[in-house]
């Protein structure tokens, strides 16, 4: 298939990109290469994939020099012109659209990013679509919807009206957005609710990442709730397999569906959310202690109340995925934290 790839330069659109073009997909990745987090970590990515970093030019594409299928185009979803003649040009078989303003305490302080990519950023893609027709549109979406929601473990099936957060609010709208394009245009439409994806490569506003980064100099890490959190981690080759799957399957409408009992993850359009997680939270100071055990060294905790738009815990029922995709994730903790370590050490030239 020719498939878009949103943000291709973050974490989980490098390792995406890896999977399709290693299977043959022709790939067009894009991503504005913002200073969110460290652009060296970015550029790093993109040229790993053969991408020069010094033939990048707004809106220009640049062939890979390692993968004759893989195209990269620094551009910016919440430039709407750009975004049509794109789709239009590029005439995808599939698009995912993983680019979004991350980061929920960033939201605190930065709101209007989060509208900029998040919301304009996603009506570009989902108008670029129904005027210019793909077999699948996959998009990510968050476990921060659930937000207020205690009931464990999360299911697609849960209310979720009380976000707590405005990028969670953001995801919730894009799932709405969805729904009304599916609904009016009959555009496949998935959505993917990401519960805390680590693994190399990974994010540096990430908790894992900053842990890993403070441990190593010496300096005390945050530790949120005073260690009294939990979190179902998840690790992105499990996350990769999972959007693979989905990506090759496009949604049917559920013909069972019934408005007096209404169904959240589907509806008679073809859309459908799923929740892609480990099926098993870790409460934070046993995360903490795998970090510490594989780097040999003992972290300073400071101990720290609640931050504003954090929930307590998230823990994913992934039945839908399991059912509809065989989805079973396979990396236990210890596996996928040895793995961070080892690219993190290497990648920023550490000896212990």
């Amino acid at each position: 298939m020719k498939i878009l790839i949103t943000g291709a330069a973050g974490f989980i659109g490098f390792h995406l990109v890896s999977t399709l073009i290693g299977r043959g997909d022709n790939v067009v990745g894009i991503d504005n290469v913002n200073d969110y987090y460290d652009v060296f970590l970015k550029h790093a990515r993109l040229s790993e994939h053969g991408i020069n970093i010094a033939d990048i030019e707004y809106g220009r594409g640049v062939e890979s020099s390692k993968y004759s299928n893989y195209t990269f185009i620094k551009s910016d979803i919440s430039d709407r012109e750009g975004v049509i003649k794109l789709f239009k040009d590029g005439k995808f078989d599939a698009v995912c659209n993983l680019a979004a303003q991350a980061g929920v305490r960033y939201s605190i302080t930065n709101p209007f990013a989060y509208v900029d990519s998040n919301i304009n950023g996603f009506i570009n893609i989902l108008e670029a679509a129904r005027h210019n027709p793909v077999r699948h549109l996959v998009y990510a979406s968050s476990s921060s919807v659930y937000g207020l929601n205690e009931r464990m473990p999360f299911s697609t099936s849960h209310n979720v009206d009380h976000p707590i957060s405005l990028y969670a609010a953001s995801k919730k709208a894009n799932e709405l957005m969805a729904h009304t394009y599916s609904h009016l245009y009959g555009i496949p439409l998935t959505g993917l609710r990401f519960f805390t994806v680590y693994g190399p490569w990974g994010r540096p506003d990430m908790a894992y990442f900053k842990f890993t980064k403070a441990i190593l100099e010496k300096k005390a890490i945050d530790v949120y709730n005073f260690g009294d959190l939990k979190r179902d981690f998840t690790y992105i080759d499990d996350i990769v397999s999972a959007v693979t799957k989905v990506i090759d399957r496009p949604p049917h409408g559920n013909a069972s569906w019934n408005g007096k009992a209404p169904d959240p993850s589907s509806g008679r359009a073809p859309y459908r959310i799923y929740n892609i997680g480990n099926d098993s939270p870790v409460k934070l100071l046993d995360f903490i202690s795998e970090i510490e055990r594989n780097l040999g060294r003992e972290a300073v905790k400071n101990m720290l109340p609640m931050q504003d738009g954090d929930v307590y815990a998230t823990w994913a029922d992934v039945s839908g995925l399991s059912a509809d995709f065989g989805f079973k994730p396979e990396t236990p903790l210890s596996e996928g934290i040895k793995k961070f370590v080892q690219w993190y050490l290497e990648f920023y030239k550490i000896r212990l």
